[in-house]
């Protein structure tokens, strides 16, 4: 159990949960309508049950995802099983739902680092990377910067200077899963049983790169379309152990990363301009026609790039949106509660 990441927290939500005659499990795939569990028993297939369903559409529970630790009752026919209920997370990779306005999609749970996965082509956008550096953030894992393909980059130092100076504190490696390059020094955030996930646009080589770490072929890997968008191999979430210790999550590739969290993994993703903000004339400043705006003279200076303001500003403004609707809906909620006591009393 704990080569796949079963430890003290864990162990304690288990004995506070103590339901008698089930056993833990760990998801290791997830294929929307049923799921592949790890435990001390094997692998086997399971899927959930109408009560943990109801319980789920009324908030009262979470959808299980890859990652996550569940109960199961080992008693099972032909090698499935139901899941009973998930044990609380330590940490969760989420999203805003494609196409929905507020609802959160978590892509990965019980993460220790999440790889922000992008290839040194055409690909490379700062813009995107730090919009996964807002997500990774939020999540409560460790982000780490990942670039691949670096033997078909023609200047890695300078890409390299380019992405660094959005995340100076960030871990930053180039790989290529090609000529091996760099890919030593990914295992010092895997070892320890530790689970890591990988996110990024399709084709920048995530599935590549699990090849090389888990050493063998356990990925479908997509050739790159001629204007450099990449193909979608991965269809589903799935969870590696790998030989040498530790456990990695492959997601299918993002064409779109809404924001579910608050503003904080957006502030932490632009540690910069939080900085220079201390310098303004004012608390409130807007970082626009206010007078003494620190931020305003990098702009003139050339210390901060206008993209990477806007992008600041876009991505807070988004942040900020997403807050709304749960603000409100929490005041429903309170609202509904203090006045459920007097109905019952009727």
């Amino acid at each position: 159990m704990e080569k796949l990441g079963w430890g003290p927290p864990f162990q304690e939500a288990w004995r506070s949960r103590a339901s008698e005659g089930e056993e833990p499990a760990r998801i290791g795939a997830d294929y929307g309508v049923e799921y592949v569990l790890f435990s001390a028993r094997g692998d086997m297939r399971a899927t959930i049950p109408g009560r943990l369903r109801m319980a789920i559409r009324k908030g009262e529970s979470v959808r299980p995802v890859v990652g996550d630790w569940v109960s199961f009752e080992p008693r099972s026919q032909e090698g499935t099983t139901v899941i009973q209920a998930v044990l609380p997370r330590r940490t969760q990779l989420a999203r805003k739902a494609a196409g929905r306005a507020d609802e959160e999609q978590v892509v990965a749970a019980n993460v220790d680092v999440v790889f922000l996965v992008s290839a040194l082509t055409r690909d490379l956008n700062p813009r995107r990377l730090e919009r996964y550096l807002t997500v990774a953030w939020d999540s409560g894992a460790q982000p780490v910067v990942v670039l691949t393909k670096a033997d078909l980059c023609e200047d890695v130092v300078a890409a390299r200077e380019r992405i660094a100076a959005l995340a100076p504190d960030v871990p930053l490696h180039t790989v290529s899963s090609v000529t091996g390059e760099g890919l030593d020094a990914l295992w010092q955030y895997i070892g320890g049983n530790r689970t890591v996930a990988l996110i990024g646009s399709s084709g920048v080589g995530k599935s590549t790169l699990i090849n090389r770490l888990v050493g063998s072929a356990r990925m479908e890997v997509g050739a790159v379309r001629e204007d450099d968008k990449g193909r979608h191999t991965t269809t589903h979430r799935e969870l590696f152990v790998l030989p040498q210790g530790g456990l990695v999550i492959d997601t299918p590739g993002m064409r779109e990363l809404g924001l579910m969290e608050s503003e904080e993994g957006v502030r932490t993703a632009f540690t910069d301009i939080e900085e220079l903000s201390a310098g303004c004339r004012f608390n409130d400043c807007r970082h626009e026609k206010e007078p003494g705006c620190a931020v305003q003279e990098a702009l003139r200076s050339g210390q901060l790039a206008p993209e990477r303001l806007e992008n600041f500003r876009k991505l807070v403004q988004e942040a900020t949106r997403q807050e709304r609707p749960r603000d409100a809906q929490a005041q429903a909620r309170a609202k509904q509660d203090t006045k459920s006591p007097k109905k019952r009393g009727r």
